[in-house]
């Protein structure tokens, strides 16, 4: 495969943009990242014209691959014939909050913005309204967006900025507990869980590799929000009407969260964010109360219309239902390459999500170990192993990943994720035969 063009304009886009890319993750490729010229339902096609089965699909906000059904591309064209934006409210903003607050449990309000960013943004500062407290409670390996909250490093109360920029004052409130450790959580509880806002946690870790929660860990959050008056903020950015399906994560584990946040789907493929929960606390945002939040591109109509749409025809065709069959087929395949060629690996993921874990160390009996995707089952024979924290999966091989395995596959036709630690998404675009060839391809490249 010819990568000439994509070296090209990687050349042209130094010299105007830091490193290249608009995204630092679109960057994490070795030497270069491919230039991808148009999307062709589950495939991809590279400035060069080479095709490839993708498995990035856009980083989680694509539900159909890259062609939309007939019923969402309509009602995109028909928004963006009847003007661009207004600045004032639409009729779909009004349907779209009905269909989401109709499937989400925990959801009777939304506020939509234009990022899942600006969704955890807005979501910590109505916590700390609410409650009248300033401390943040993230999980280590946890993504939030680019915010200064929730951009740190450390443990405990001892947290410093992960990045240049953030002065340390801005983190003096964010506590740190690594994910599925109980007894972590009930310790910063007991020494500031009257100081402490909200606890902000995705269902699953999706950022750094995917982390299936253990047995009873957001049960625990529950409890403790409740018992010392904090909020639980449920981040859906990524688990959003993938996991779950229509009710999200939220309703796949039966927990309710005071608050959610969502990015990617809700948006059927465009820029969108969104915070859900209950009147009592989304009525908190102005102009209803104090807490200021605004976009100029809030409700942006053709966001609206395309994450509408999407949502309905999801409803109403199984859409789900194939994603999640594909899904499993591509886990459980996964599965049965590593017992043979690398049984230290870890296969995760659930419903529409799939990852390959560079772990490095495991047993090598596979008795009675979680089919289909990592569960932290505790009967598991792989369960004192398998990764549980983000600092599990950074122990891995991530440079076998980045430097030697990606551009493996990539030779191969298959795009996933640039590093080891984003998720790669199953759609509906997606057929058997992309599954037997991604297969074919792990198995050579492995």
């Amino acid at each position: 495969m010819s990568n000439e063009r994509s070296r090209e304009l990687y050349d042209r886009a130094l010299s105007v943009m830091p490193g290249g890319v608009n995204s630092a993750v679109r960057a994490a490729t070795e030497p270069y990242p491919p230039f991808i010229e148009r999307g062709d339902g589950g495939h991809v096609v590279d400035a060069d014209g080479d095709r490839y089965v993708d498995w990035v699909m856009g980083l989680g906000p694509l539900l159909y691959g890259h062609d939309l059904p007939q019923p969402v591309e309509s009602a995109v064209q028909s928004r963006v014939s009847e003007g661009p934006m207004f600045g004032m409210p639409t009729e779909i903003e009004v349907e779209h909050a009905e269909f989401v607050a109709r499937h989400v449990p925990s959801v009777e309000m939304l506020r939509f913005v234009n990022s899942g960013t600006e969704a955890t943004v807005s979501a910590c500062r109505l916590a700390r309204a609410a409650t009248g407290r300033d401390k943040i409670l993230v999980m280590q390996g946890g993504y939030h967006g680019a915010q200064e909250t929730t951009l740190v490093a450390g443990e405990f109360d001892h947290v410093e900025p992960s990045s240049p920029g953030i002065p340390d004052s801005f983190v003096e409130h964010t506590l740190v507990v690594p994910f599925n450790d109980r007894e972590a959580v009930h310790a910063v509880f007991e020494a500031h869980g009257a100081d402490i806002a909200a606890v902000l946690v995705e269902p699953v870790l999706a950022n750094v590799g995917i982390v299936h929660p253990v047995d009873g860990y957001h049960e625990t959050l529950r409890d403790l929000c409740d018992d010392h008056g904090s909020l639980l903020i449920f981040d859906e950015v990524i688990t959003g009407f993938r996991v779950g399906g229509l009710q999200c994560a939220q309703g796949k584990f039966g927990i309710e969260p005071d608050l959610t946040t969502f990015g990617k789907l809700i948006g059927g493929g465009f820029p969108v964010g969104a915070i859900g929960g209950p009147p009592e606390l989304m009525e908190g945002f102005t102009p209803s109360g104090e807490v200021f939040q605004a976009g100029t591109f809030s409700g942006h109509p053709v966001t609206m219309a395309a994450g509408l749409e999407s949502l309905r025809y999801a409803a109403e065709h199984d859409v789900h239902d194939h994603i999640h069959d594909l899904g499993d087929q591509l886990r459980t395949g996964l599965q049965e390459i590593v017992t043979d060629q690398a049984p230290e690996y870890t296969v995760a993921g659930l419903d529409g999500t799939f990852k390959l874990l560079f772990s490095r160390d495991a047993p090598e009996t596979f008795d009675d170990h979680c089919e289909g995707g990592c569960r932290q089952r505790q009967s598991c024979s792989r369960y004192d192993t398998c990764p549980k924290t983000g600092a599990d999966v950074k122990a891995g091989q991530t440079d076998r990943w980045r430097r030697v395995f990606w551009g493996g596959m990539r030779d191969r036709g298959v795009f996933l994720s640039q590093n080891q630690f984003e998720a790669q998404f199953v759609t509906y675009a997606h057929t058997e035969d992309d599954v037997e060839e991604t297969l074919e391809a792990y198995k050579d490249t492995v």
